[in-house]
């Protein structure tokens, strides 16, 4: 019997439209909006670490994990051997993201953390997709009002993230996963670029 009876053989041309589709989203980002705002961002981002002061990332999902990715990049190092830098994911310590949620609401677990951990002159990096998650625009509110540089990564603009971001990267893409896979690109340009004008050779 054969060994593959009854299973339809997957071939490379049934995979070739989604990452054709990948290369297209990227090029998409090649826009002075776009770019425009990713180069704020490394600014924000320099000027702090050059003062002092640390970076606070959070975002729900598939965005946690890049918060995660992001700080593993600035206190690790992306591609050069150098000091680490301070950058905090607030999804990182599950006791205090479960004990807050279990006890006072989801919605504010990301903004107590800012309120705990942030000091003017941090900054404040908020992840969404969608550009609306309720946890992620509480916090960006609660780091206004602490004095901290505001930062969001999402999609298109005009979501309710917009108002409560002093630089706004709106990636425009449409679906979840392409969204996912420019900010990804995104972020590794700012990492390593603001690496490159802390620590030049």
């Amino acid at each position: 019997m054969p060994r593959n009876s009854g299973s339809e053989t997957v071939t490379s041309t049934s995979l070739l439209p989604v990452f054709q589709e990948a290369a297209r989203n990227l090029q998409c980002l090649c826009v002075p909006e776009y770019t425009t705002q990713v180069e704020k961002a490394i600014q924000v981002l320099y000027d702090a670490f050059k003062g002092g002061t640390k970076l606070l990332v959070f975002g729900n999902g598939g965005s946690s994990a890049d918060a995660l990715h992001i700080c593993g990049e600035l206190v690790g190092r992306f591609a050069k051997e150098r000091t680490g830098l301070p950058a905090l994911a607030l999804s990182a310590n599950p006791a205090v993201v479960t004990a807050w949620s279990n006890d006072y609401s989801f919605e504010t677990v990301f903004a107590r953390q800012v309120e705990a951990l942030g000091r003017r002159g941090d900054v404040a990096w908020g992840i969404s997709t969608s550009g609306n998650s309720p946890n992620v625009i509480a916090a960006l509110k609660a780091a206004r009002n602490l004095g901290l540089r505001t930062v969001g990564l999402t999609s298109a603009p005009g979501n309710k993230m917009t108002p409560w971001c002093d630089v706004l990267m709106a990636a425009p893409v449409a679906s979840t996963p392409r969204i996912q896979e420019a900010h990804v690109v995104t972020y590794h340009v700012i990492c390593a670029r603001v690496e490159e004008l802390l620590f030049p050779s």
